[in-house]
């Protein structure tokens, strides 16, 4: 720790830091405590059993939070951190609000199950097995949720004010400018893309003087490939072969963002007429904020969208089943007709694509197709990295389905649009601080920004505190 963070406004890095997980920052000045982003960590286990451990912080003493989205890694502690004593409110914009609702509840849900589970079966090294946190402790953090338009500057605790700007990355997605005691931050979040079938592209950087940039760099050793037609391809062959396709997707966001490019392959005669089941209560639900945005014309929603969609579904080309009662999601386990299943979680860690991987990956005419980021320790990263095996549910369960990997569909800006992006700064900000990565991916943006554009740039480790 350098001397001057103890007595000046300081940043520590509790979680993101050397990892694509976790995102926690605390701004710390005398008695004022501000934490951006309260994520759970996921992937290895190394990872996870951050989870459990305390907080160098007692949690009653933050004043407040402030969430750039509704993602698991960047607001699924929340509840935790209120069960162990947080007090204050959580700030973010309204579909945040609404989605994160859904997604701490949908998480508590499934540790509570999952630790049932584990008792049952007798699998846990814990005994008796416990959740993180149950449905009462995200019941109560989302009571404290407090949101606020975008472009709205607010005071959030003292000598706090917080502006969220849209970062098109989900709806509701903001990257953050915060007013620290004084101090000009900028805390990204996680950066969309110019080219979200739904979304408005992320804003321009606020003119100014920052004293700190806080960047993700998830997709920043990287450029995204070229939109191909492997997606339909490997549909097509599939489905041609008498398999099924199974697409893990992240609940909120990741499937429609699937569900959109369905239709336009299914309307143009591109990929065969099949039925296309989405199997997550929470996906549903957030497909239904997504239909609400768009009915409303939500300012995040593109015009062009809202206009040519009001009134009409842009996720359904007339195959489309919502499956929302896990009876309904049984009926197609080891799916002996062709068709296409999308299912939460996307990284295939929990949820009910488990159930559905446990049954297809034994069968060689299934595709497993893996369309989003896939965290090093997460059972979506193993069959990327080809394994022969997985271990699901206490079992090791065969490979034998084709597992493919579409880089086409995401949803974070990769390294050159990100560099893009911060060239829309009126100047060079003091420094940057690159997290919410793989350290070798934080390292290389790290060099990037420094190399393109002569910024000073670092990459923080775990728990490191720096002076502002």
């Amino acid at each position: 720790m350098s001397n001057d963070a103890q007595h000046g406004p300081s940043i520590r890095f509790l979680g993101a830091a050397g990892t694509v997980t976790g995102s926690r920052f605390l701004l710390e000045h005398e008695d004022t405590k501000v934490m951006v982003d309260c994520g759970l960590f996921q992937g290895l286990k190394e990872l996870r059993l951050k989870n459990w451990s305390p907080l160098p912080v007692d949690p009653a003493e933050i004043d407040a939070v402030v969430l750039t989205h509704a993602h698991l890694d960047h607001c699924g502690y929340t509840p935790r951190l209120v069960k162990d004593g947080f007090r204050g409110r959580v700030h973010m914009t309204e579909y945040t609000a609404k989605l994160a609702d859904v997604v701490l509840r949908d998480s508590a849900r499934i540790q509570m199950e999952d630790a049932a589970y584990a008792a049952k079966k007798k699998f846990s090294k814990h005994n008796p097995p416990v959740a993180l946190y149950d449905e009462d402790d995200a019941r109560h953090a989302v009571q404290l949720f407090t949101t606020h338009p975008f472009h709205e500057r607010v005071q959030i605790a003292t000598e706090t004010f917080v502006t969220l700007r849209p970062s098109g990355h989900i709806l509701g997605a903001a990257f953050v400018e915060v007013e620290f005691f004084g101090k000009r931050l900028l805390f990204t979040g996680d950066m969309g893309r110019d080219n979200h079938p739904l979304l408005v592209s992320p804003e321009a950087i606020p003119a100014g003087h920052f004293d700190a940039v806080i960047t993700e760099s998830t997709y920043g050793d990287r450029q995204h490939d070229a939109i191909t037609s492997e997606f339909q391809d490997i549909i097509n062959e599939t489905v041609d072969g008498g398999g099924s396709v199974l697409i893990p997707a992240f609940a909120v966001d990741r499937t429609e963002v699937i569900l959109v490019k369905l239709r336009e392959l299914v309307e143009t005669g591109a990929i065969r007429r099949v039925p296309i089941f989405a199997d997550s209560p929470m996906a549903l639900t957030a497909l239904d904020f997504y239909r609400d945005a768009i009915d409303h014309h939500s300012p995040e929603i593109r015009a062009e969208v809202a206009d040519e969609w009001d009134g009409r579904d842009p996720f359904d080309p007339g195959t489309l089943t919502e499956l929302r009662t896990v009876d309904e999601s049984k009926t197609i386990n080891n799916p002996t007709n062709a068709s296409i299943i999308i299912s939460a979680s996307g990284m295939a860690t929990g949820g009910r694509v488990v159930h559905h991987l446990r049954q297809m990956l034994t069968n060689p005419k299934h595709t497993i197709m893996l369309v989003g980021y896939q965290a090093v320790g997460t059972r979506g990263r193993t069959l990327v990295d080809g394994a022969e095996f997985v271990r699901m549910h206490g079992e090791e369960v065969p490979v034998r389905a084709r597992i493919e990997q579409v880089q086409s569909f995401s949803v974070h800006a990769d390294g050159p649009g990100l560099i893009d992006w911060m060239r829309t700064a009126s100047e060079a900000p003091k420094r940057v601080f690159v997290v919410h990565g793989e350290a070798g991916a934080a390292d290389v943006f790290s060099q990037m920004i420094h190399s393109e554009l002569g910024w000073p740039s670092m990459v923080p480790h775990d728990g490191q505190r720096v002076a502002l």
